[in-house]
């Protein structure tokens, strides 16, 4: 039996969580066959499994991983967000935030009418309660509407909430807000999803073209970082029609595994609507699994904690009947399927772990149910994980990225130093035994998973040497951390069986990078090239660009191999 494809590098990187274990069975070969690894070993003991049309691609000096998962993304909406708006991730104050979006005004000053949008504002630019205030001031009669960083609440000009017709009166079946002034009027701050999505019913459609235009460029960028899968928590218009169109003109360059989101407070006919969504499916995407909103976020006052924050707020769950978010994970666990909930404060995560132990052997669900982002919680809840088999979700530069090691971030004055001392708690998760999937939220966080995993060994921004670290005694070294997004992933998605391994059976999904991320110091990780990924027995070569800025800091003797400068990538059919 021929091989279609043999994948040969200098070392084949298995992540045993014993590196003696893995060094006893040395391998630098991967044969694959029908989309599926055939053989992985010595590139000498490859010979006979190669044919006339054995495909044969060889990385020198590079290293073969399981193909990279992300577990938690957003890629619809966010490259729709992103294609279509402005990027404010680096804008600190208010000014900054204006300049940007003066650029998009000019653009469109023949277009009075159009809307602007942007995505990625810091709450922290704010001297006290964001308000669209400025936006009035700076922008007069203008269309704005800006997504604050945690995608859970906009601000937006005084003309949308004109347009919108928002009056602050405005009444949620979840905990979603219109907040108001003293003067009663609406501030133009809409907090939580059912408020926000009053505002997205008028934002200019995107039509199907486009919008997959802009997925497609968001997706080969995560596919060159790295990344041979996501996981997606969301499965809303126009998911479906997106993913069709671009299977309809060619693959997709990654797998797409798909969670529709039930609304906080919904009832049966809704839950039945997630549920006759399963098994809906293309080449490379399909749908699994139903996502729950159990709180907001901590930074928005919306998050569900065992006592009230500073502003006497993040002490109330998004779903108001948390009886009818039990009745609705039993619903979904009795026909096997799984489900993750987004929980950010401690009485959230305590709530969540009950519920999902009160199934008890009615759970038929056809993969572990998990647990996303799991902000801040006390040493009593540690070990439930894994007593439990729930599936902890982490997104490590949240941690770095959002908040601050000096506790001047929004995040932990509300919250307070008690339990920001509690917070991202990834080292302790896994010796507690836990599954702990690593994560981007992406695009609220970096996409590159490269950053991201650098992030949560160093415990802040990759590249940024000279920032504090939030919370270091929760570092992770790279071997666990890239686990977290190959082993601990395939168990999160159910797919243990046949992803997140190099072995005989299993999907062909790789990643191929210049060096081995184990073996390179943290800030020298964003800039080791990914060389290529295979997915399903497909490779993709990826021609590597500039090195990202991170790459650039001193790394000394664990450094990578310049993205500018790949190893050579050699191809051939057959015998060579």
């Amino acid at each position: 039996m021929h091989a279609d494809l043999i994948v040969l590098a200098a070392h084949v990187e298995h992540l045993h969580p014993d590196p003696a274990a893995a060094a006893a069975a040395p391998a630098n070969a991967v044969a694959v066959r029908g989309g599926r690894i055939l053989a992985v070993g010595e590139a000498a003991g490859m010979a006979a499994l190669r044919g006339p049309d054995t495909a044969v691609h060889a990385f020198p000096g590079a290293t073969i991983l399981p193909g990279l998962t992300d577990v938690h993304a957003h890629p619809v909406w966010g490259a729709i967000s992103i294609g279509s708006g402005v990027d404010l991730s680096t804008a600190a104050t208010l000014d900054e935030i204006c300049d940007r979006l003066a650029a998009a005004a000019v653009a469109a000053e023949d277009r009075p009418d159009a809307w602007i949008t942007g995505y990625d504002l810091d709450v922290n630019a704010f001297p006290g309660e964001p308000s669209g205030a400025v936006l009035g001031e700076r922008f007069p009669g203008r269309a704005i509407s800006l997504m604050t960083r945690d995608a859970h609440a906009l601000v937006v000009s005084p003309r949308v909430v004109e347009l919108v017709g928002l009056t602050g009166r405005e009444t949620f079946t979840d905990a979603s807000s219109v907040e108001t002034g003293p003067d009663g009027r609406p501030t133009g701050y809409v907090l939580e999803l059912q408020a926000m999505d009053l505002v997205f019913a008028h934002y200019p459609e995107v039509p199907v073209p486009t919008a997959a235009g802009y997925v497609r460029r968001e997706l080969d960028t995560l596919a060159r970082s790295g990344l041979t899968g996501v996981h997606a928590l969301d499965f809303g218009e126009p998911s479906e029609e997106v993913y069709r169109h671009l299977e309809a003109h060619g693959d997709l360059p990654l797998r797409i595994r798909c969670s529709p989101l039930v609304p906080a407070d919904s009832g049966p006919d809704a839950w039945q609507e997630v549920a006759d969504l399963q098994g809906l499916r293309g080449r490379r995407w399909h749908v699994e699994g139903a996502k729950f909103m159990l709180d907001g976020t901590a930074d928005n006052g919306t998050a569900w904690f065992e006592h009230p924050d500073t502003h006497g707020e993040n002490c109330e769950p998004l779903w108001r009947d948390v009886d009818a978010y039990r009745a609705a994970l039993r619903f979904f666990a009795v026909r096997g399927i799984p489900t993750a909930t987004h929980a950010i404060g401690d009485r959230a995560v305590r709530f969540a772990l009950d519920a999902i132990a009160d199934l008890g052997p009615d759970d038929k669900a056809a993969a572990p149910h998990r647990i996303e982002h799991i902000e801040s919680i006390p040493d009593g809840l540690l070990g439930r994980f894994a007593e439990l088999g729930v599936v902890a979700s982490l997104q490590p530069a949240h941690a770095t990225r959002h908040t601050r090691g000096d506790g001047t971030d929004n995040w932990s004055r509300r919250i307070g130093p008690h339990r920001a001392a509690h917070g991202w708690r990834t080292r302790d998760l896994l010796d507690h035994g836990a599954v702990v999937a690593l994560g981007s939220d992406w695009p609220i966080g970096p996409g590159d998973p490269r950053i991201g995993l650098a992030d949560c060994q160093l415990r802040r921004p990759v590249g940024e040497p000279g920032t504090l670290q939030v919370q270091p005694d929760q570092a992770i070294s790279a071997r666990e951390a890239y686990a977290g997004m190959t082993l601990a992933a395939a168990a999160a998605g159910g797919a243990a069986h046949e992803l997140g391994r190099i072995a005989p059976g299993y999907l062909a999904d790789l990643t191929v990078f210049a060096a081995n991320p184990v073996d390179l110091a943290p800030d020298a990780q964003p800039g080791n090239a990914v060389l290529a990924t295979v997915v399903g027995g497909d490779v993709l070569i990826h021609a590597p660009g500039e090195p990202d800025p991170a790459a650039l800091a001193d790394a000394g003797p664990g450094e990578a191999v310049p993205a500018a400068a790949p190893a050579a990538v050699t191809t051939s059919k057959g015998r060579p």
